[in-house]
């Protein structure tokens, strides 16, 4: 029987921010600009052009200013257009229009195990994707993060995680997967026995680490209502996961693309300097600037 569409999509940001203090005091972590585009628009974009329908993001009560983002702005878009700037009038209506997008708030920081589990009435019984705000996927030759992992789902009608090779040191930062050695790998799919959260170095079954793009068939709900707390007293999706391999086939799959960390500080300022070199109207201002720094050493 032919997998059923993945349609809707989950992103969890309920999350304090509080590695980016004293910013997000008042403004929330994914309403952070990358030049001047806040971050969740940007994962919103990904989600939208790799077909998704519906998105429901999973917020607190501190995150109106993300809501009013995605929504209409009559008085701004009047004033934009008495002032005859078109061009910034269809900006902003796009943005209300990118798709349709709902809200439920996680009362209690249970973990991320726990955000996407109060996406349960939402989803229903369909396959249904998972972006993380944190990591921001550029693949300007090709199909978007997720639209590749959809692309796996559809062949291999099973779950899906998002991975991609990290250095030997880097792994202990990182939920790394262990493939199945006896079945090949499928392209840049391979099939799953186990999920390790930051693992010691030596003990990491592989280099291939889980960055924040999942397709979960319905069933991981089950396994979370009745998920115990693991790391750090939470709720973990990794840990429902590893229990989902115990009964069904779990893929990993190596996407391509460029993917910025932006919840790391300094992954943010790389974004935030490959975007604008990206920006015709910034690309030279910003290299010489650069140059400049250079120079100066």
């Amino acid at each position: 029987m032919k997998a059923k569409k993945v349609r809707k999509a989950v992103i969890p940001a309920a999350g304090l921010g509080t590695r980016f203090l004293p910013a997000t005091k008042a403004i929330p972590k994914e309403m952070l600009p990358i030049v001047d585009v806040p971050t969740i628009q940007y994962i919103v974009e990904e989600a939208v052009a790799s077909g998704i329908e519906e998105i429901l993001i999973i917020t607190n009560a501190n995150k109106h200013c993300m809501e009013n983002h995605f929504d209409k702005a009559y008085e701004l878009e009047e004033r934009l257009a008495e002032s005859g700037k078109m061009e910034q009038v269809k900006m902003v209506d796009d943005i209300s229009n990118l798709a349709n997008i709902y809200y439920v708030r996680q009362k209690e920081p249970k973990g991320l195990g726990h955000a996407v589990l109060c996406a349960k009435s939402f989803i229903g019984d369909e396959p249904f994707a998972v972006l993380l705000g944190d990591d921001v996927v550029v693949n300007k030759k090709g199909k978007p993060a997720l639209g590749q992992l959809i692309g796996a789902y559809d062949k291999h009608g099973a779950s899906v995680v998002g991975v991609q090779t990290v250095a030997e040191d880097q792994v202990s930062k990182y939920g790394i997967v262990a493939p199945n050695k006896s079945i090949p790998a499928d392209g840049r799919a391979v099939k799953l026995d186990n999920m390790v959260e930051k693992p010691k170095q030596e003990d990491a079954p592989s280099r291939m680490a889980v960055l924040g793009r999942y397709v979960l068939t319905p069933e991981i709900f089950d396994l979370l209502e009745s998920q115990g707390a693991g790391a750090g007293g939470e709720i973990q999706l990794t840990d429902a996961i590893c229990r989902l391999i115990d009964t069904q086939a779990v893929y990993a799959y190596d996407f391509e693309g460029v993917r910025y960390d932006v919840g790391d500080k300094f992954g943010f300022i790389k974004a935030t300097i490959d975007f604008a070199l990206d920006r015709p109207e910034l690309k030279e201002q910003v290299e010489e600037y650069i140059s400049s720094i250079i120079k100066k050493k």
